[in-house]
């Protein structure tokens, strides 16, 4: 088999090199059609079947080899079969012409592709098999790739050849139709005069305006399909209705109210969602609680010596929901009816694409933005229901202090909440089943933070799961296995952290039939749309990122697009998206890291900068940490930046603005940093990267230029320099 496919990619290549070698491709010129029009009217004429025959496949080699000339092979097919004749010809041999590329691409390329590339290619193929038609047939109508592109990278996808075949037969025949006739226009210029004639002129309007009644009619096509039997009201009593008050929910709420639309916010709980009430706030200001007791151990250190401290964690608690109570005016219901925004107070069901229900009142609107955020995973471990266990929203119940804790997942809330409750007095155990914790971070960044959540006290336990919870003389216990071998871990108190789950049911997706994906959030497109046009989804409910700031960023889209893509859409931009864990050392990043790199098979260089050496992070007693830079190799471009130390999420800023407006490390180490600051650290690590792509040879020939400045130089250094 392999054998065979070099041998057809060798015929394939010599086949190509030939055309150019011998320059064929003079006589698929527009000039050349038009000098031969007349003789080869004539020769056809005497024996049309088997010209017309030659010229067929004429064409499928041309479009089965990829070769240029398809174009004007297509207007010479009206100018010499006529618009009916060549329609036919045409159709039908740049349908087959094109399904042996495809095929040529699959057998030859497919397998190799889909080995090197598979993880990266898993979602393309998932649409391919879901909606390749659809795909294919929109790209058949609207040419935003070239003809012969579309081919070879069908052939890599799983799509069925029957189903590339006739979709291409069908998908390309409204523009060989405009193509042709355009050609049998051209076949009657006589004179100059001619070009201007208005056949010609409407021929190649149509060819020009045909990507964009292409584009129309399929999207009247979809909308009327996914529509069919609902009834559109004739008017609206809003332009928007937001389906929760998170952070999306809010700015889109925001949005719309600031440009002057009519806009209903609905909550059924509380208004500021989960990061005002059980995630980012509440969470940062515990941690803010624990790193205080680690200063007060840490005073000696500093020369301040103390009383031994007293730790109040109903008094912490108590602050805990003062700080909620100071931000919570942000987000009020006072704030937001201020700025003209309708809030109400229940449960929320959209009933159809323009209608939502709530305490027995029903509301018409435009759009609708779905931002219903998610819940903390639960998950089926036998003995659970038996044992007192928290989550993320809930451990805030809290007010005593639980003597031993016992912590399921090791990622960003379970590693924060572990090290605060440790350093609070707890007896925590993290249970992590990967080999790290935050394990989409590089080894190097998870080790340094075991190494201090082990330090503050945390007893780590990767590569270990939870199997079950029973108890002994009334005593927990849970029952942990890692390789095989089960051990009884003895706790208080349970606190799951094992991810969210995106809250997609009680609220009308059933009823409209919207689809979720594998991962159970809202499936949307790239302007947040899910299935009916004019309702979008935005935040945890349809990720991709479980981020306040991303459940923002999305929002700002959504309400946009909702409110005005009739004139203009945007596509959500993803590209640059930081995100922090709050532990100490704060662990931030941007952009791809090593592991993500290795994965995509980059060629990268890793740039290193140790935050032990800066002198701000000694003189706070914070030497610990690093600045480590992905960028291309041999150029300064940021790919992605991981940065763990004291304030990496405020230092993080810099390098996020640096990859949103394409400046490189030469602008960062270009850049002014007061002295001495934490954020010289991003300077030095620009400067580390300078050093490491230093210009070797250039720097050889200087020195030898200091040399002969200096009259040390001898005879061959100088030759050497001239």
């Amino acid at each position: 088999m392999k054998n065979n496919k070099w041998l057809l990619a060798a015929l394939i290549a010599i086949a190509v090199i030939l055309w150019f070698s011998f320059d064929l491709g003079r006589f698929f010129t527009l000039e050349a059609a038009k000098q031969s029009q007349l003789s080869l009217q004539a020769v056809i004429e005497s024996h049309p079947f088997r010209y017309a025959l030659g010229y067929f496949l004429i064409y499928v080699a041309v479009t089965a080899l990829s070769l240029p000339g398809a174009a004007i092979m297509t207007l010479l097919g009206g100018a010499l079969f006529g618009f009916a004749y060549g329609l036919v010809l045409v159709s039908f041999a740049s349908s087959l012409g094109a399904t042996l590329a495809f095929l040529f691409s699959r057998f030859i390329l497919r397998d190799w592709v889909q080995a090197k590339f598979g993880n990266r290619l898993s979602a393309i193929n998932q649409g391919i098999e879901k909606q390749g038609a659809f795909y294919l047939f929109t790209l058949r109508l609207i040419p935003i790739f070239p003809f012969f592109v579309v081919n070879l990278l069908m052939g890599l996808t799983p799509m069925k050849t029957r189903q590339f075949y006739w979709v291409s037969q069908l998908g390309m025949l409204a523009g060989t139709a405009v193509y042709v006739n355009a050609g049998t226009q051209l076949a009657e210029i006589n004179s100059l005069g001619d070009i201007v004639s208005t056949p010609i002129l409407l021929s190649f309007a149509l060819l020009g305006l045909f990507p964009l009644i292409a584009k129309k009619f399929i999207a009247m096509v979809q909308s009327k399909q996914v529509y069919q039997g609902w009834n559109k009201p004739t008017h609206f009593d809003t332009n928007m209705v937001v389906i929760g008050a998170g952070s999306g929910g809010l700015v889109s709420a925001y949005i719309a109210a600031a440009v002057k639309a009519k806009v209903t916010l609905i909550e059924k709980h509380q208004m500021g969602g989960d990061c005002l009430n059980t995630g980012c706030v509440p969470s940062k200001a515990l941690i803010r609680a624990a790193h205080t007791a680690r200063e007060v151990n840490r005073a000696s250190e500093f020369g301040v010596h103390t009383s031994p401290s007293h730790i109040d964690f109903n008094a912490i608690m108590q602050r805990v929901k003062q700080v909620i109570s100071q931000i919570e005016p942000h987000d009020s219901v006072e704030r937001y009816q201020g700025l003209g925004v309708d809030c109400i107070q229940g449960e929320a069901k959209i009933t159809s694409p323009w209608t939502v229900t709530v305490n027995n009142r029903e509301i018409s609107t435009e759009n609708i933005v779905i931002a219903t955020g998610a819940r903390p995973l639960v998950p089926m471990i036998e003995g659970l229901d038996k044992v007192l266990y928290y989550t993320s929203d809930t451990i805030w119940e809290l007010t005593e202090l639980p003597s031993r804790l016992l912590v399921l997942g090791g990622g960003p809330i379970g590693c924060e909440l572990a090290q605060s409750f440790a350093l609070l007095g707890a007896d925590v155990t993290l249970v992590e089943m990967a080999e790290q914790v935050l394990i989409r971070e590089d080894s190097d960044v998870a080790e340094q933070l075991q190494q201090q959540l082990s330090a503050d006290g945390v007893k780590l336990l990767t590569d270990h799961k939870v199997v079950s919870f029973s108890h002994d003389n009334g005593q927990p216990r849970a029952q942990v296995i890692c390789n095989d071998v089960t051990t009884d871990i003895a706790f208080d108190a349970v606190l799951l952290a094992l991810g969210r789950s995106a809250n997609v049911s009680g609220f009308g997706l059933e009823t409209l039939n919207i689809p979720t994906t594998e991962r159970g959030t809202i499936e949307v497109n790239e302007y947040l749309q899910t299935r009916y046009p004019n309702i979008f989804a935005v935040g945890d409910v349809c990720g991709p990122f479980q981020l306040t700031h991303a459940a923002s960023h999305q929002a700002w889209y959504a309400a946009v697009n909702g409110l005005f893509g009739q004139f203009k859409r945007f596509k959500a931009d993803y590209r640059v998206m930081p995100h922090a864990t709050y532990t100490t050392p704060e662990i931030a990043r941007v952009g791809i890291n090593e592991k993500e790199a290795a994965e995509q098979g980059l060629e990268i260089e890793v740039t290193q900068y140790g935050i032990d050496d800066l002198d701000r992070a000694i003189a706070d007693g914070e030497a610990h940490g690093m600045v480590k830079v992905i960028t291309p190799k041999g150029k300064d471009t940021i790919l992605g930046v991981t940065i763990v130390g004291v304030r990496a999420s405020d230092l993080l800023t810099e390098f996020t603005l640096a990859m949103k407006h394409g400046l490189g490390l030469n602008k960062i180490l270009g850049t002014i940093h007061p002295y001495p600051t934490m954020s010289e650290a991003n300077k030095y690590a620009a400067g580390v990267w300078k050093r490491n792509n230093a210009p070797q040879q250039l720097l050889a020939w200087v020195q030898k230029y200091h040399q002969w400045r200096r009259g040390t130089s001898n005879t061959s250094s100088v030759k050497d320099l001239l």
